[in-house]
């Protein structure tokens, strides 16, 4: 077909109204319109659609597109039927449908009548919808979210894998267009390969989408992520965002949260029902709704440019899902803020999924996370970390929106620290990850080390008077300027490259910040953007000097009187009264009751001596009975039912019951497990353990394990002896 600029240009107004097109698009229709095989990367916002939907309205025949997501389906294809006067100009074929639906959609094509057709790819290898395309006018194929033929993709789907054989079973000779929101090169060289197209024909867009600011933050205890969370969706009033969790049951707590907070909200996994997804999504598009807390299911497909901001509740498990659902941001051009909120027992969880996946799956599972937990933890500008992910150069000093370049830390000399961490590398034969890395620099003297016989190397340990935070620092960095590189295919292995070479000839002075620890960073619940309160450092301390005093008083370590981040919150909302106290996170009556009066009357002296205007206007309310299956636990508990009964019932892992429990004591409610600690555990592990909390300063529990598991005591059992003794002397 001969086009020209302006018969394009003609196109394009004519079947959807626009003056011009974005980016690469007007080269990728003509060169699809040449009848070559194309091969698109373009980020999410970038209008990837538009480079099928037009040649497809503007060939003779029916493009296939296929599409991995069944729920996607109607929505792009409602979104093309609303540019044209007929129905049948696109259609889907997929499980959804009935066989007479079926039927009527085979009719149009052979018609004439559909220029699109959307399949899933299951659908495709059926024998009887091979036969059928044989006999049709196929004028290309498009095969959209193309990452997922890669095994080193972030969603391989076998089926995807399949689509050549499929493709060659159809027997016409048409041009191939694949599209993909995110590759990293070793993706975009799989997909080529599998399809088999040619590389020259690839059109890759910048992945920088100038318009979105990104920021991590430490999450803290869930409360202090949702005063957050409706704090920032409180600032953007009215605006359109997506909060996203990795369980069905975060999305419906969420929501609910949200909604008793006057924010209109939404859960949408795959839990529910077709029909009530359906129409979350619809009220989502027609504003109905502002907010929608979603597992990643949701957003795929979804035209909606005006969406404001998108929160991750939980972190996703690779890069590619990040970039690619913080890219339904800001797809009208207006700034769109990302927020993340990053906690490393989230992190382990995941891990925790993939122990019964098979070894190579495990392993490129691993590797991803590791790849979510670095961008979390670095201070380097955050939008130059997913840029080099995805192999593009970001060459500017500050991108001035995100969080590191907005609040950069303060940088280090670490020119000789460089030279030692390259030298490891080489010293070992480019042959580990960066964990046998740091465990070599660290002088960590594990089983893998020893086994090499590593211990034995002039070198080891020679980082040791630095901890495991700052060599990480030093190694992302080396990634990050290119003087190592991570070799995919070997699941991680860290080589030097000719830069990194050519620095341990020559070297030159490097300073970096070191990466972000979450774990001793101070949860700050204010925002930039309506602020209602920040916190008063000095009342803190007032406040740390009285705990200190009545845990004195009741002879029980100061965690147990109230926890850090209930401080905190005193020292942001200042109650005065009963009743204020018991908005305090971490604080209910009962506990109010039990430990608040000296707090009160402290605070109460210290805002009339200072002349301090409390923030009365920002108040989170919970959920009433904030859960069936807290009530539900607390129940079966008074029954003296097991716990593994209970995990069951309330469809729960043990680990997650255990988490609920802390949470139901910590919130004041006494809960009485001796029936279970008696059968299961022996007493004398018992009394150690509870020993233990009574003299210690915090009850963290990883504090607790490393103290405790010389003596062959488990993390489950320090778990559960945590949640005894908080609930006997706490409440």
């Amino acid at each position: 077909m001969t086009v020209t600029q302006e018969t394009l240009q003609e196109a394009l107004q004519k079947y959807f109204g626009f003056d011009a097109f974005k980016g690469n698009q007007e080269a990728i229709i003509h060169n699809l319109l040449d009848r070559e095989d194309t091969f698109v990367i373009m980020p999410t916002g970038g209008g990837k659609s538009m480079c099928y939907q037009l040649p497809a309205l503007m060939l003779e025949g029916t493009a296939i597109v296929i599409s991995p997501l069944i729920a996607l389906m109607k929505n792009q294809v409602d979104s093309i039927r609303g540019y044209s006067q007929s129905d049948d100009v696109a259609h889907f074929l997929n499980s959804s449908l009935t066989k007479a639906q079926m039927k009527l959609v085979k009719q149009a094509i052979n018609d004439g009548l559909t220029k699109l057709l959307y399949i899933a790819p299951e659908t495709l290898t059926k024998d009887e919808n091979i036969e059928f395309f044989r006999t049709v006018n196929v004028s290309f194929i498009a095969v959209d979210e193309a990452h997922c033929i890669s095994e080193w993709g972030h969603d391989f789907r076998p089926e995807y894998r399949r689509i050549r054989s499929m493709l060659d079973g159809i027997g016409q000779d048409v041009p191939i267009i694949a599209l993909t929101a995110t590759a990293t090169p070793k993706v975009q060289s799989d997909i080529l390969k599998n399809l088999g197209l040619r590389s020259e024909h690839a059109f890759v867009s910048s992945f920088n989408r100038e318009n979105l600011y990104y920021e991590v933050r430490p999450k803290g205890k869930p409360e202090q992520a949702m005063r957050q969370i409706i704090q920032v969706i409180k600032s953007l009033s009215g605006q359109s965002g997506i909060i996203y969790v990795q369980s069905r049951k975060a999305a419906e707590d969420i929501a609910k949260v949200l909604q008793v907070n006057d924010i209109k909200a939404s859960p949408y996994h795959a839990g529910l029902d077709a029909k009530t997804r359906t129409k979350a999504q619809d009220d989502f598009l027609m504003e109905e709704v502002d907010v929608i807390v979603a597992t990643i299911a949701f957003g795929m497909g979804i035209d909606k440019p005006d969406v404001r901001f998108v929160i991750h509740y939980d972190m996703p498990k690779s890069i590619e899902n990040y970039y690619q659902e913080t890219g339904r941001a800001g797809r009208d051009g207006l700034e769109g803020r990302c927020i993340a909120f990053y906690s490393y027992k989230d992190m382990l969880k995941l891990e925790k999924f993939l122990r019964d996946k098979p070894v190579a799956e495990r392993e490129m599972g691993s590797q991803l996370m590791q790849e979510v937990m670095a961008y979390a933890e670095t201070t380097a500008c955050r939008r130059q970390f997913l840029l080099h992910y995805f192999g593009e150069d970001y060459d500017h000093e500050n991108c001035c929106l995100c969080d590191n370049c907005r609040y950069p830390k303060e940088k280090i000399e670490v020119t000789q620290e460089m030279q030692h961490a390259l030298r490891v590398v080489d010293e070992l034969d480019e042959n580990f990850t960066i964990k046998t890395l740091l465990d070599f620099v660290q002088g960590t003297e594990t089983k893998e080390i020893k086994d090499y016989s590593f211990n034995k190397k002039p070198s080891f340990g020679i980082g040791k008077h630095h901890d495991v935070n700052f060599w990480e620092s030093v190694y992302r960095h080396a990634l990050l300027q290119d003087l190592l590189y991570k070799d995919v295919e070997s699941y991680g292995l860290l080589k030097l490259s000719e830069k990194g070479r050519d620095y341990l000839k020559k070297t030159y002075p490097i300073q970096i910040p070191l990466n972000h620890d979450y774990e001793k960073e101070h949860v700050d619940t204010s925002e930039d953007v309506g602020r209602t309160a920040v916190l008063d450092e000095i009342l803190v301390g007032l406040l740390k000097d009285l705990r200190r005093r009545e845990a004195k008083r009741h002879n029980v370590p100061p965690f147990v009187i109230f926890q850090d981040p209930s401080l905190e919150d005193m020292a942001t909302q200042y109650p005065i009264s009963m009743d204020d106290m018991t908005h305090i996170s971490g604080v209910s009556r009962g506990k109010a009751i039990r430990y608040g009066k000296a707090f009160i009357e402290l605070i109460k002296k210290y805002v009339e001596e200072n002349e301090i205007d409390r923030p009365t206007d920002f108040v989170v309310k919970q959920v009433a009975n904030k859960s069936k299956i807290k009530v539900n636990i607390i129940q079966n508990i008074d029954r003296k039912s097991p716990l593994e009964d209970i995990a069951e019932s309330n469809d729960l892992t043990m680990d997650e019951l255990l988490e609920e429990l802390y949470a139901i004591v910590l919130s004041g409610t006494k809960v009485n497990i001796d029936y279970y600690l008696d059968d299961t555990m022996d007493e004398a592990i018992r009394d150690d353990i509870y020993e233990y909390f009574l003299h210690s300063e915090t009850d963290d529990d990883k504090v607790a394990y490393k103290a405790l598991k010389d003596d062959d005591i488990t993390m489950d059992e320090i778990l559960m002896v945590r949640i005894k003794f908080l609930s006997e002397l706490a409440n």
